[in-house]
């Protein structure tokens, strides 16, 4: 049993790695972007007097709440909302969230940087970015959507979770649950047309593809959970996964933000994996304490956040300090020249193509001319698997010590 269970991991892995080298070497990124970006672009275009249609009900009241609700569905608010999530004793929802999430990035930004198709044009189309996080969005290439994938996976998930936690038969509570979600991802993908953000066609890439993942997480969820909790090699075999979807990730036509949030998430995984597998049977069984229930009060619930937040964040300065230090140390010690672009200011690089390298590069990097690699990947893997780590694992041991 156990030569099959390390069987289908070596296999796993030598697939994605032999998978990086061809699709190198045979160039599958540029031969699909020149099959799929002029179809999308001429969508876009055509798409576009859509957008300005929507946009000549503009009104502030409806830019301030399309905007709020893009930011309530963004990467940055599940990064935020997902560890109150474990706290409150639902830890088998937010466990299968995180990764649910950090395969919708991966995904979405994926086909994303191997599309590389525009945004709506600006002008004629009005585009809204109230916060810094949709202006980095806006960096981005369209199709698909992000937020109408993220919403349709997790609102659907969410709903799945719901109906068989409170085992309810009843058909009207499901029509009920099935009708509102569908409202929200509406809402979703009205707003991002509204907010200039996209064109119809990100939508329904987006609605598309979120429907598909769903529908596979649905079947396979199960056997990734019971994998993360009970499998053998777990965190060797997730620590390769991450490593080698680094180098999988594409090129894009010109850099962007994608290969940034992709990397962040994929340490928040790493991190949520190694804390769940190994406390598990202590904190994150099905028997722990759930929120509003005798065994965790509210008040208790705020002292778990008034303990917890500052903590994770402790965490996350002191990882990234650390990643800072020993992996410049490791390389140089390996003989692998690095360099950084944001974290390490002795570190930057000067060639002419630091820019273009910094995004996304990892695959064209293996099989380039280039002198040096950028640093900055790394710190960024090992400090949000820091911060997830301690979510699942150093939090949750204070929780237990504090009685709370």
């Amino acid at each position: 049993m156990a030569s099959i269970t390390t069987g289908w991991q070596v296999i796993s892995l030598c697939g994605i790695a032999l998978w990086i080298v061809i699709s190198s070497k045979l160039k599958v990124t540029q031969k699909l972007r020149s099959c799929t970006q002029p179809w999308i672009c001429q969508r876009v275009i055509s798409g576009t007097p859509i957008v300005i249609r929507i946009q000549k009900y503009q009104h502030r009241c409806l830019d301030t709440f399309f905007s709020g609700l893009s930011c309530v569905v963004s990467v940055p608010f599940y990064t935020a909302f997902l560890p109150l999530l474990f706290w409150t004793g639902h830890c088998k929802l937010a466990r299968q969230m995180t990764l649910l999430i950090a395969f919708c990035d991966y995904t979405g930004n994926c086909i994303k940087d191997v599309v590389s198709a525009p945004r709506p044009p600006t002008p004629p189309v009005r585009r809204v970015t109230a916060t810094k996080d949709e202006e980095d969005n806006a960096m981005e290439y369209g199709f698909p959507s992000s937020h109408t994938l993220n919403t349709v996976c997790l609102s659907g998930y969410l709903l799945h979770y719901i109906l068989d936690y409170s085992e309810s038969n009843d058909l009207s509570i499901r029509v009920a649950g099935i009708i509102l979600a569908c409202q929200v991802v509406g809402l979703i993908g009205f707003g991002r047309i509204y907010l200039g953000m996209h064109s119809l066609i990100d939508i329904i890439g987006g609605l598309a593809l979120g429907l598909g993942i769903l529908a596979i997480w649905l079947s396979v969820s199960e056997y990734i959970d019971n994998f993360v909790v009970s499998g053998q090699n777990v965190v060797s075999f997730w620590a390769a996964l991450c490593f080698l979807l680094l180098f999988a990730y594409p090129t894009p036509e010109v850099p962007t933000p994608s290969f940034e949030y992709h990397t962040a998430f994929n340490g928040v995984s790493l991190g949520i994996v190694i804390g769940i597998h190994q406390t598990f049977h202590q904190f994150h069984h099905e028997d722990v304490a759930r929120v509003f229930s005798p065994q965790l009060a509210f008040p208790a619930f705020v002292g778990r956040l008034l303990l917890g937040i500052p903590t994770i964040l402790l965490v996350k300065f002191c990882s990234k300090a650390l990643a800072k230090w020993i992996l410049p140390i490791f390389s140089n010690t390996l003989g692998i020249p690095v360099r950084s672009t944001s974290y390490i200011p002795n570190l930057n690089g000067t060639d002419k193509k630091s820019d273009v390298l910094k995004q996304s590069g990892y695959l064209q990097k293996m099989f380039s001319k280039q002198t040096s690699f950028d640093v900055d990947t790394g710190i960024r893997l090992l400090q949000y698997a820091g911060l997830a780590w301690s979510v699942v694992d150093l939090v949750p041991s204070m929780f237990f010590h504090m009685g709370l």
